[in-house]
C-alpha cells in the first residue's frame, strides 16, 4: 500500500503543525493541574479547522479522507503538548460528529453538523455505565416509547467532554430482553428534562479532557432525535469504534516523534563519562527502537485509514489503537529512563506524556479488548461482537 502523500497533504499536515507549535503552545502544566479544559486553544483549533476534518463541505466540514486526517492530525500532536485537548477533539470528531454524519437525517445533519464542525457546539459519547466497561453493550439504561418520543432512563460514566458538551449521543435498548439487538442509539440536547450531568472522578492523566457522569431520569427525547433506526445502535456504536480506534491517536504519533526528536537532541548534548551518550550503543539502539516501534504504529494507522474509505469491519482499526496506545508508553517510559534524574521532573513534562499515554490504552477500549476483537475477527473467537 503506498503512502506517498501529495503536496496538498504534506501542506495540511505542515499547516497544522506549525499552526499547533505557534498557538497551542500555552502552558499546560498549570491548565493540567487544575483539571482545566482549554477553551481559547478549542477556539483556535475550530477556527484552524480541525473539529471538521472529514466533514463534507456541505455540512460545514473540509471533507478530508481520512488517511488525509491521519497525517494532518499527526502533525497537530507533534506541535500541541497538550493531549487532554486532542483527546477532547478527538471524542468530539469521531465519536459525535462522524456518526451524526453517518446515521443522521437530512434534518439532523443541517441542525447540528454546521455548528460541530465550527467548534460553536461541543458533542460527546455516552455508552459506558458503572456496570459494563469492556462489554459495553450489555447496557442497562432503558428507552421507553411514549407520546412522541422516548424516555431514557439509566446512568452513563466515563463521558468525555460531558461537562462542557452540548449534544451528547447516549446508547440505550429498547427492550432489555433482546440484549445487544435492543441497543438504540439517541442525540440528548444537554438541557433536555430529565438529564443531569455530575462531575466523575479525578483522573491520573488527560486531565485537560473534563469527563463526567449522566444520571437520565425520565430524560426525555423526541423521536426525531433518535439516531438511525431503533435497534440499530450495535451498528451505530460499531462503526464508531471503527472511526475511533483508527483515528482518535493519530496526534499521538506526532506527540511521539516529537520525544523522539527531543531524546535525539538530548542524547547528542548530554556527556556522561567523557563522552556524548548517544555515543553508547545501549543509548542508541535504545533510540533506534523507539522509532521502529514509532513506525509500525504509523503504518498500521494509515492503513486503518485507508480502510475506513470503503469498510468499517476491518481489522486494522483495533491493530491502530492497541499499537499505538502500547508504543507510546512504552516511548515516554523510556524517554524519562534516558534523561535520567531530569526527566522524572513535572518541569521536563515527559511523565504528564506518560500518564497520558497510559490513559488511551483504556479509552475506545482497553489493550485486552482489543486484542480479543483481532482475535476474533481472525476467527479465533466465537460468538464474539466486535465491539
Amino acid at each position: 500500500m503506498d503512502f506517498t502523500f501529495s503536496d496538498e497533504q504534506v501542506a495540511l499536515h505542515r499547516r497544522l503543525r506549525d499552526f499547533a507549535t505557534r498557538e497551542l503552545a500555552d502552558d499546560v502544566a498549570s491548565r493540567e493541574q487544575a483539571q482545566e479544559f482549554w477553551w481559547d486553544g478549542w477556539k483556535r483549533c475550530a477556527a484552524e479547522g480541525v473539529l471538521g476534518l472529514p466533514i463534507p463541505v456541505e455540512h460545514g466540514g473540509s471533507g478530508h479522507d481520512p488517511v488525509t486526517c491521519a497525517h494532518a492530525l499527526e502533525g497537530l500532536g507533534y506541535g500541541c503538548r497538550d493531549n487532554g485537548l486532542l483527546m477532547s477533539a478527538g471524542a468530539h470528531l469521531w465519536a459525535a460528529a462522524v456518526p451524526i454524519w453517518k446515521f443522521g437525517s437530512a434534518r439532523q445533519k443541517q441542525r447540528l453538523l454546521p455548528d460541530l464542525c465550527a467548534g460553536r457546539t461541543i458533542g460527546a459519547h455516552a455508552i459506558t455505565e458503572p456496570g459494563s466497561g469492556s462489554d459495553a453493550l450489555s447496557l442497562r439504561a432503558q428507552a421507553r416509547r411514549g407520546s412522541g418520543g422516548y424516555l431514557l432512563n439509566g446512568r452513563k460514566r466515563f463521558v468525555t467532554n460531558g461537562p462542557i458538551a452540548d449534544v451528547l449521543i447516549v446508547y440505550a435498548t429498547i427492550d432489555p430482553g433482546l440484549g445487544f439487538t435492543g441497543v438504540t442509539a439517541f442525540l440528548v440536547d444537554r438541557d433536555r428534562p430529565g438529564l443531569r450531568i455530575e462531575p466523575d472522578r479525578a483522573k491520573s492523566g488527560l486531565r485537560t479532557a473534563p469527563w463526567a457522569e449522566l444520571v437520565l431520569d425520565d430524560c426525555e427525547v423526541p423521536a426525531d432525535m433518535r439516531l438511525g433506526a431503533e435497534k440499530q445502535g450495535r451498528a451505530v456504536f460499531a462503526a464508531t469504534m471503527a472511526w475511533e480506534r483508527a483515528l482518535l491517536l493519530a496526534p499521538l504519533l506526532g506527540a511521539m516523534q516529537r520525544q523522539i526528536d527531543e531524546c535525539v537532541r538530548f542524547a547528542g548534548q548530554r556527556r556522561q563519562f567523557g563522552r556524548r551518550i548517544g555515543g553508547f550503543q545501549s543509548v542508541a539502539h535504545t533510540i533506534a527502537d523507539l522509532q521502529v516501534r514509532l513506525e509500525s504504529a504509523r503504518l498500521l494507522t494509515y492503513r486503518a485509514a485507508a480502510e475506513l474509505a470503503h469498510s468499517t469491519d476491518s481489522v486494522f482499526s483495533e491493530m491502530a489503537k492497541l499499537q499505538t496506545s502500547e508504543a507510546a508508553v512504552r516511548t515516554f517510559l523510556t524517554a524519562i529512563d534516558l534523561h535520567g534524574g531530569q526527566g522524572y521532573t513535572t518541569e521536563a513534562g515527559i511523565e504528564r506524556d506518560l500518564r497520558d499515554a497510559l490513559g488511551t490504552r483504556i479509552s475506545s477500549g482497553t489493550s485486552a479488548l482489543q486484542r480479543e476483537v483481532i482475535a476474533g475477527k481472525l476467527g479465533l473467537r466465537s460468538g464474539g461482537t466486535g465491539a
